[in-house]
């Protein structure tokens, strides 16, 4: 999920997209990885022959249609993640999400290894040289991974999206603060747009948990210290690997099995193992393929998503990533049975339509063309 760069058709579109990720899970894996970080940082693109390489080497199907097809694998991928997870985590109740987090990395690293040897993708060697620059922006990104798990069991998925929206105020304050960076009038409208939906979303939650908001407080501030300490991070990581360069791939991997050492301790650390040992669910063949296939969704983001970005342009890439949100809390609510309320619905509704709108502000920003 994890820190990437934009590949655009469009070359004068001058964005760049960190996400996952994330979103997108979180990173963005949707809203915890892969795309770690939302659409929190379309910044100034300067990385974006990185996933245009990226990108290239992979071997994208040949067949027809493809901006629809990618677009809908993209949307798909990012959206069920972040469902299976809320799936495993509260109607399954599962209550060790620490080695959630730990297997889907585990299935992660395995696949990108796979693909690696065999050739399929680049990535660069894991040398300790970059393994000790990369050590502390992965601290962060395991701490990001983890809180978005905690917060994800006790909050609702629509609310959980408009909060995640406060990682956008942070970042784009932190830019200001120490890069320097200035953002135009409407991406600062909008960010006020996005506090005041999350915060009367907040108000009229009916489902309401004190728990889940602190743990969601805590991970956007750990979002933003993601992408802003991401930015710092890169041009030291490109100076100790052997090609000079470090693709959206390479990233995957690296955080993924740095995060396997941090995730062992955190499980032995907050006593899962003894929740491990007790619980019914890991003798269940079933709920195995469910926590795989949501490591198998998470890394899906990060390929969908160049994919997608290689078929289409920023500005497509960005409003899509936007609007995805909307289908996603409807899911999410109708799916999960959320009770809700009108006054709760249209502050969803408010946000979803505030993000869409920063993603447009963001875009005029970085980009005189758009």
């Amino acid at each position: 999920m994890n820190g990437e760069k934009g590949l655009f058709r469009n070359q004068n579109a001058g964005f760049t997209a960190l996400a996952s990720p994330v979103r997108r899970e979180i990173g963005n894996r949707s809203s915890t990885r892969s795309f770690c970080v939302d659409d929190n940082d379309l910044e100034d693109g300067k990385a974006s022959k990185e996933r245009e390489s990226s990108a290239q080497s992979l071997r994208l199907p040949k067949i027809q249609n493809q901006a629809l097809l990618s677009g809908l694998a993209y949307c798909i991928s990012s959206c069920s993640m972040i469902l299976v997870n809320k799936f495993v985590l509260s109607s399954y109740g599962f209550s060790a999400p620490v080695f959630l987090m730990l297997y889907q990395n585990i299935v992660s690293v395995t696949i990108v290894s796979t693909l690696s040897l065999s050739g399929a993708v680049p990535t660069e060697p894991l040398t300790w040289n970059l393994i000790k620059v990369w050590l502390p922006v992965n601290i962060i990104f395991v701490g990001m991974l983890i809180t978005s798990m905690f917060s994800l069991k006790y909050i609702n998925v629509a609310m959980l999206t408009i909060l995640k929206n406060v990682a956008n105020v942070l970042t784009a304050s932190g830019e200001t603060y120490f890069f320097k960076k200035q953002h135009g009038t409407q991406v600062w409208v909008a960010l006020m747009l996005m506090i005041i939906s999350a915060v009367a979303g907040g108000i009229t939650d009916l489902s309401f948990h004190a728990v889940g908001y602190i743990w969601q407080t805590l991970n956007c501030v750990l979002t933003a210290a993601y992408s802003l300490t991401l930015r710092h991070v890169m041009d030291s990581a490109k100076q100790v690997t052997k090609s000079g360069n470090l693709n959206e791939l390479s990233m995957v991997l690296l955080n993924n099995v740095l995060s396997l050492p941090l995730g062992i301790i955190l499980v032995l650390g907050l006593n899962e193992m003894e929740y491990l040992l007790q619980t019914s669910l890991l003798r269940m063949p079933e709920f195995w393929l469910v926590i795989t296939a949501s490591g198998v969704l998470g890394l899906g983001i990060s390929f969908t998503s160049m994919w997608f970005l290689h078929q289409t342009s920023a500005t497509t890439y960005s409003l899509v990533g936007s609007l995805n949100k909307i289908p996603l809390s409807i899911a999410g609510i109708v799916l999960f049975n959320v009770r809700t309320s009108v006054q709760n619905s249209l502050s969803i509704l408010f946000g979803l339509l505030a993000g869409v709108f920063f993603a447009r502000a963001k875009l005029r920003d970085n980009s005189p063309t758009l």
